[in-house]
Parts: C-alpha cells; structure tokens; sequence
C-alpha cells in the first residue's frame, strides 16, 4: 500500500485507523500498575527490613563450612592456675595431635590434695626451656608429654605432705596463619591481630576483662562474660573464663578417604600408592588394596557407602515411581480423553480421579506414606507414584484430544475394528510425546525424591537432613549435594537426548 492509498483510506475510514484513547494509555497504566504492586510487595513482605537485618557474615561463614574444617582445641584454665590442652574425642588431627600451629612451655606445679586453693599454697614451678617448643602428644604417654626431669647439679625437693606435683601448660601460642596469634596464660590472654594487640585478663571461674577498648574483630555480649575473637576464614577463638576455646580453620574436606582409625591415616598420596603396590601387609588377612578400598567406603566420618547407597535408592525411587505412574496413567488417559472414550460420566470421573491425585503434593503425600509404611523407599515411590498418575493422566489425555483425526478415520475407513483403530490410527502419533512427558518426569523426580526424603521417605534426602540438623557437618552436606548435582546433570542430559530423538521419530 502506497503513502496516496493508505491517506485515501484514511480519509474515508478515519475512525477505524485512529486509536483509541484507552490504547495510548494503557502501556502507562501497566507500568503503574506494576510499580503499585511493587511497593505493596516492598511492605507487606517488610523487605526493607529484613535487608537491614541481613549478616553476610553468617553467610560467608557457612559458605566457608563447606569447603573447610575446623580443628578445635580447648586451653582449660583450672582455678589453681593449671592448665592443659585437650581435643575432642574425633578430632581430625588423629589420636595424638601435635599440630606444628600451637606451641608450649610445660612446667610443674605442687596442687594441694586437701581441697586448698592456689592461694593456699600451690606453686607453679616452670621447669621448660625459655624457647618455645612445638606442641607434642597432649593427649599421649608421660613421655610423650615432654616431662622434664631436674638435671644432675639439682636436688628434687620432695613434695610437701597433702600436696601433689603435677605436669601442667605454662603458657600456650596458637597461631591463626597469618591471620593473627593467641597468647594464653593462667591469668593473661594476649591477642594480635593485623597489627593490633588486645590483652584479657584472666580471673578463673570469675571474669574475662578486657584491658582496653574492643577492636571490630573481637567482641563482648555481656560484662565479664566470655570474649570472641574472629581470624576470618582463619578461625576464631573463645575467651571464657575457665577456657579459650579454639576454632582452627583449614581449607578442604579433612580425611576424605581413610579416617582416623584406617592404618592408612596420615600418609601422603605417595605413601598410599606405594603401600598399595607392594608394600608390607598392613592387615595380613587381606591385601592393602583391598584394605585400603574397604576403609574408603566404609569411611567412619564420611560414610561414603552408606552415602552411595542412599543415592542409589534415590535414582530407583524416582525411576520406579515414575514408571508405575505411567503404566497406570495411560489407559486411564483414553477413558478421560472425550474423543476416545464418548462417555461423558467416564471422562469427568477420571479427569476427576486425576485432579485429586496431583492436587495433593508429592511433600504431603510422602508424609502419609511414612505414616502408613514407615520410613524407607516404599513411601517415597508410592508418593511419586500418586502424584504423577495424576500429572501424567491430564497430560497424557490432553495429547489425546489433540490428536489428527484424520488418521483415525483412514484406518476406520478400511473397515479396522475399534482396537485396531487405536493401535495404528492413534498410538503412534501419541507414543513419542508420552515417552517425552515420562522421561521428564523421571529426570525431574531424581530431584524431587531427593526433597522427600528428608521426611523419612529413604534416600539421600535423609542422609542429607541428618547432616544439616548437626549444624556442624557442612562439608559433608556440600559433598552429597555435589553428588545430586552431578546425578542430576546425567539424568537432565540423559533424559534430553531420549526427548530429541524420540521427537525427531515422530
């Protein structure tokens, strides 16, 4: 149409090209409507606010817990003035840590056994050396201990009667990479930081008190009350008044493959290689590669079989579950579909049966489920299984109504009788999309089983939801969340190849 046309029509029809005053303004009533909307959002979710409550420090925290670990001494400050260093029962330093980042000097003291207190009369006797020495065995033999005996132009005085020498810690440094140092004494805490010096003093069992003003870096909750001082991703530590707890951080996942207890802890890859080769039987009833399999799975601190396991259950939970859905859900499909089945009391009955199984979440139904059979994979399949009958059950008689009747009247033409009809005029335009609904749904209930396992329903969703509940276990959460994302990237590139090609067949 040519510029003298288009004015020609525009003369004589100029109503119908003009727009309409609602047309012009509707963009701008759109937006506004869009920019309301927001603003009541903003408020009713209190978003404001709850931003300014926002600590990304307790973000960047667990962030850091999944891919670190932390050791954690404790300096315990008895009210004598004795102190000494202990870790818990399953550090991951091993049995007898002597981590090279904490030194002492060790002493002895006389403590009264009639229940006197230092001021009584106990005395500590420092007996070490003036340099510092690396940390050996707190938790090993009296040799290992380090305890030092009086040399030869020396008299040991004997101990007073009612008293008792002891072994104790004169004074400990631990030190948080290049991050800062701790200084503990009975009495006195010293910590340094990029340059900043902050000292506490000790009053057993009564007060921590800080000698000058706090730093950003460390900080007090109550008078007296215990101090924390923040290394970042280095660590922290605790300043109480009977203790300072240590919370030493390492980048990694401590003792992935061989735990404290494997003969093979503390070795270097080399080592293990080496060992595994042809080294001397560490076990003799077995080989050590065979030992060394065996400890990697059965893992005391990562669990790694169990962890497999679980996973497995999973991936067959979602499969089974699925599969069962769509068995059942396609002959129901062509009593629901209004072309297939004439019969209107069926198809509403059925689509009816299907609005009732995918109304309910899968969330709730694994809760019934768990009720009704207790934990395990049995009510994770059956809440899959009812749930997707019912999504697959609308899908699939949806295609059906769709489908080209003109396919079905060609083979009815020949005189076919009604199943016939269905097999070759109906069945091989559906067959391709059912298959594509079904291998979806497979690959998006290996994530979904994953969700209702955390409520008994088996799996690694509960194995997922015991580690998160400790609060402490983030690494191992990060290490099974890493296996569902990779299960979940091969069942997503599995399940899309099947789709393509079954698409392109049809």
């Amino acid at each position: 149409m040519t510029a003298i046309d288009y004015q020609s029509l525009a003369e004589r029809h100029g109503d119908l090209l003009r727009a309409r005053p609602l047309k012009r303004v509707a963009p701008f009533i759109v937006l506004a409507a869009v920019i309301l909307y927001s603003v009541y959002c903003w408020w009713f979710f209190a978003i404001g606010e709850t931003l300014r409550r926002v600590d990304l420090s307790i973000a960047g925290n667990y962030l850091a817990d999944w891919v670190s670990y932390e050791a954690r001494p404790d300096i315990d400050i008895d009210p004598d003035g004795a102190m000494q260093i202990t870790f818990p029962r399953f550090s991951p330093l091993g049995r007898n840590p002597a981590p090279d980042w904490i030194t002492v000097k060790r002493g002895t003291m006389e403590r009264s056994t009639g229940g006197a207190s230092a001021a009584d009369g106990s005395a500590a006797t420092e007996t070490s050396a003036e340099t510092e020495l690396p940390l050996t065995g707190f938790m090993g033999t009296g040799a290992q201990l380090g305890t030092t005996t009086t040399g030869p132009d020396e008299t040991a005085i004997p101990p007073v009667e009612g008293t008792e020498t002891i072994e104790t810690v004169m004074s400990a440094r631990v030190e948080f990479g290049g991050a800062g140092t701790v200084d503990v004494t009975p009495d006195r805490v010293t910590v340094t930081r990029e340059g900043e010096t902050l000292t506490l003093a000790i009053e057993p069992d009564v007060a921590v008190r800080p000698q000058s003003a706090l730093p950003e870096w460390a900080s007090q909750k109550y008078e007296d009350g215990k101090v924390i001082v923040r290394f970042g991703f280095d660590g922290r530590a605790e300043i109480r008044d009977d203790a300072v707890k240590i919370r030493r951080r390492f980048l990694g996942w401590e003792n992935f493959l061989f735990d404290i207890n494997s003969p093979f802890f503390g070795m270097s890859a080399g080592e293990v290689v080496t060992a595994i080769a042809g080294g001397e039987r560490l076990d003799p009833s077995r080989s050590n590669l065979s030992l060394a399999w065996n400890n990697i799975l059965y893992n005391a601190s990562w669990q790694h079989y169990d962890v497999w396991i679980k996973l497995l259950q999973t991936i067959v939970m979602a499969f089974v579950g699925t599969l069962f859905a769509a068995i059942i859900a396609f002959p129901l499909a062509f009593i629901a579909a209004r072309n297939i089945t004439r019969n209107t009391l069926a198809n509403q009955a059925t689509k009816r049966f299907f609005d009732f199984l995918r109304s309910v979440d899968m969330f709730i139904w694994a809760l019934f489920f768990t009720r009704a059979f207790g934990p395990g994979p049995l009510a994770g399949i059956s809440a899959i299984f009812f749930t997707d009958t019912g999504t697959l059950g609308k899908l699939y008689s949806e295609s059906l109504e769709n489908i080209d009747n003109r396919q079905r009247e060609g083979v009815r033409s020949v005189g076919a009788s009604p199943s016939l009809v269905q097999r070759f005029g109906v069945l091989p335009q559906i067959l391709p999309v059912f298959a594509s609904h079904a291998l979806y749904f497979w690959e998006s209930n290996t994530r979904s089983a994953t969700i209702i396992g955390a409520v008994g329903a088996g799996g690694i969703g509960l194995k997922l939801w015991e580690a998160m509940r400790t609060n402490q276990d983030w690494e191992n959460v990060a290490y099974m969340v890493l296996l569902i994302l990779i299960t979940v990237y091969l069942f997503d590139r599995i399940s899309t190849t099947l789709r393509m090609r079954l698409m392109r067949q049809s």
